[in-house]
């Protein structure tokens, strides 16, 4: 996820992968928890220098896995270097980069606790309230230690990042398909990505599983584990089978 950690996302999926007998591998982005920013401020270079690192340390093809804009980044490598990937878990992925072109919840959200956001930072009220579909104070701590965990990143990268031209990646909306196992996991009060892009983006994934989750957001790994560990495990399966049934 953007300006998140290998720690975040281990503490996201290391359950939901619990007894796979897998070997996990969490990577820190460039600009992100402890990698430097060693490639230019595009999503291209950031996606090319994932490849470069699966290249060289892993028997490739992967499963591969990814949350927002990881997922992103995942579904892109997909459509690039289909030889890296045996099987794709997007969750609360980004379809469109620009927030402007996003079909986003316009139903009010959930009600929630008095106080729910107190323990949050007040900067990040309004990024959570739009973010969070379960919303509690339990909830809210989670995803905290989660955005505070792992390096320090490098924030004037990931600024320039998603602030300059090339943070959509250019073949974004390339109608390749990837016929692999693919399982696609939305939260239903996500205000952040939402989840009607990624139902239409099904059409790309014809081995694919759509689900959308109530009483979610664009935290789904932290708001409702076990519903992703169910999901995951269902996925697991369908990629150890190969095959539709």
């Amino acid at each position: 996820m953007f300006s998140m950690t290998r720690a975040a996302m281990a503490a996201a999926f290391r359950p939901a992968f619990a007894g796979a007998d897998l070997r996990e591998v969490y990577l820190d982005l460039p600009g992100h928890g402890d990698t430097p920013a060693n490639c230019p401020a595009t999503s291209q270079a950031v996606l090319d220098t994932v490849c470069a690192w699966i290249d060289h340390h892993l028997d490739t093809p992967v499963l591969l896995a990814g949350g927002s804009y990881g997922a992103y980044l995942a579904a892109g490598i997909a459509r690039q270097r289909p030889d890296l990937v045996r099987g794709l878990l997007l969750v609360c992925p980004g379809v469109t980069i620009a927030r402007h072109s996003r079909n986003l919840p316009d139903e009010p959200p959930l009600e929630a606790p008095t106080g729910w956001l107190d323990a949050a930072p007040a900067a990040l009220h309004a990024h959570l309230d739009a973010a969070l579909g379960h919303r509690t104070p339990a909830v809210v701590a989670t995803v905290l230690a989660a955005l505070n965990s792992g390096g320090p990143g490098d924030p004037t990268f990931q600024q320039e990042l998603q602030n300059g031209p090339g943070y959509a990646l250019p073949d974004e909306n390339a109608e390749v398909v990837y016929d692999g196992p693919v399982s696609v996991i939305s939260g239903r009060q996500d205000r952040i990505v939402g989840y009607a892009d990624q139902f239409r983006a099904m059409r790309r994934y014809p081995r694919g599983t759509y689900t959308v989750i109530d009483a979610a957001g664009h935290y789904l790994p932290y708001e409702q584990p076990a519903l992703l560990r169910s999901l995951t495990q269902d996925w697991l399966r369908r990629t150890h089978s190969n095959s539709p049934d």
